[in-house]
């Protein structure tokens, strides 16, 4: 929880190389934690963790990869797939819809409907289209919006404790 919460209050205001994309890291941490605040249903339970990321953020995939070597979600090993546009992932538990895959939205929520598949997005209004977490800044902070009500559609529970770290959005 610790480390959630210093990924709640990352200020981005460090310096960096040009190169790197700052957020990767902390997008990557908050991905992870998300894992520990959903029930996945039974049939996701077995197998890899699977993370679909729908768009190109090499930075991020890294942090990822790396972060899956390391981690698992309760028994199961962590499993990172990119690609850039949606395809059908029956077997993915969480799915990130970078900027340039936000346009997919609606058709992945519709297609991941009662099928396990938490949905996350980096949009304006990405929870108000579908998907149940959606990365926003505020004031040079990485934050999130959740909302339950897509979660619920997606056939995941989450933990009540969730919603005190989000913007909540219904």
């Amino acid at each position: 929880m610790l480390v959630f919460a210093v990924g709640l209050t990352f200020s981005f205001q460090q310096p960096s190389p040009s190169n790197y994309d700052t957020n990767a890291k902390i997008k990557a941490i908050f991905i992870y934690n998300f894992t520990k605040y959903f029930e996945w249903p039974n049939n996701k339970k077995t197998g890899n963790f699977v993370i679909y990321i729908i768009g190109k953020n090499e930075n991020l995939i890294t942090e990822l990869k790396a972060l899956a070597s390391r981690k698992k979600v309760g028994n199961q090993d962590i499993e990172i797939k990119n690609t850039p546009t949606f395809e059908v992932a029956a077997s993915a538990n969480m799915v990130f819809l970078l900027p340039e895959a936000s346009k997919s939205i609606s058709e992945v929520s519709g297609k991941s409907k009662n099928k396990g598949v938490l949905l996350i997005s980096e949009n304006t209004a990405g929870a108000k289209s579908g998907s149940s977490i959606n990365f926003i800044i505020i004031e040079s902070k990485q934050k999130f919006e959740y909302s339950k009500n897509n979660a619920i559609k997606a056939g995941l529970k989450t933990n009540d404790d969730f919603k005190s770290l989000a913007i909540n959005i219904d």
